[in-house]
């Protein structure tokens, strides 16, 4: 027979009965069986709560927690997969490209304080020179194409980034083609200014620009999605290389936790007038977030090393490579 404490069964609890009522007549007697009852409804709630299986760990971001900065520092290449005059991320496979980030991270362990997290830039809507059948100037790349590179970079612990040239296209429309994607918790959106053209504008022929309430109003979804899905901090780059192309900006919405802003500084020339550029971000950018350098293998004469790049004031949370 067990106990009424070792979970032995009731049959306990029914030979303690007539000790717990003797001597106990009427209110007493009710009392006590009361006082009972309440002591076997705590041991069974305190049996099930052992016996329940542990909640299920929240998401956690590549390199730990669900906060990405200050806490990270993504280093990432930059491109689109088969496309080697997009960027690097076309120069080879999937799993090159896997093995390629790693070795570009690598280097800036011994510079950083923080964890160093490898990473994928992939433009999912890519510019075009002709309006395409949508007539927007930019052709969206299938989820579905995506998606293998999406699923093998999660694995292999790297961080991937969504990049949008949205020609004449919404950017909050682009990015909702990609929703299915921004559900996983390492998966964050950019947003290339660059290549948003106005009526009457092609690429190659300007530099474009967004005003600043069409990307806040892709602030406010990609922050509701995020919350709705309990997910971690998410990232939202802004490219700039021009204080034109991003006109309003001190009046980006940098209310919502959930998201990590960053300004991503994608000059190109000498490494003079890269900081120049830089300079010029930083100052004009709104406060509350963070930001980013790119390196152009082919057009920074001379290319910094990491320990040029990684020099910077206000401090860098993401470093891409082009």
């Amino acid at each position: 027979m067990g106990t009424p404490w070792d979970g032995g069964g009731s049959d306990g609890w029914i030979v303690l009965m007539p000790l717990l009522l003797a001597g106990r007549t009427g209110a007493a007697a009710l009392r006590a069986v009361a006082a009972m009852l309440a002591v076997i409804v705590l041991v069974a709630v305190s049996a099930m709560a052992c016996n329940a299986a542990p909640a299920p760990r929240p998401a956690q971001l590549p390199g730990g927690g669900r906060v990405l900065f200050p806490g990270h520092l993504l280093v990432a290449l930059y491109g689109h997969p088969g496309a080697p005059g997009l960027g690097v991320l076309g120069h080879q496979d999937l799993s090159a490209s896997i093995t390629r980030a790693r070795r570009t991270a690598a280097p800036y362990r011994a510079l950083s304080k923080v964890p160093v997290v490898p990473a994928f830039e992939i433009i999912a809507t890519v510019a075009e020179a002709s309006p395409g059948p949508d007539g927007d100037y930019s052709a969206a790349t299938p989820v579905a194409d995506l998606l293998p590179w999406v699923r093998r970079a999660s694995a292999a612990g790297l961080y991937v980034i969504l990049d949008l040239q949205p020609g004449r296209a919404s950017l909050l429309a682009q990015a909702k083609l990609y929703q299915s994607l921004l559900k996983l918790p390492n998966v964050g959106l950019a947003l290339d200014a660059e290549w948003k053209l106005q009526p009457g504008q092609t690429p190659l022929r300007q530099i474009g620009s967004v005003n600043i309430s069409e990307v806040n109003g892709v602030v406010r979804w990609l922050a509701a999605l995020t919350s709705r899905y309990q997910l971690p901090q998410k990232l939202l780059v802004l490219h700039q290389f021009r204080l034109s192309m991003i006109q309003n900006e001190r009046r980006l919405d940098t209310s919502h936790h959930d998201l990590a802003i960053l300004f991503h500084m994608d000059g190109q020339g000498s490494p003079m007038a890269k900081q120049q550029t830089w300079a010029a971000v930083t100052k004009a950018a709104p406060r509350g977030v963070f930001f980013g350098w790119k390196d152009f293998y082919t057009k920074d004469h001379p290319m910094l090393d990491p320990r040029q790049t990684i020099t910077r004031t206000p401090r860098l949370s993401m470093i891409s490579y082009q």
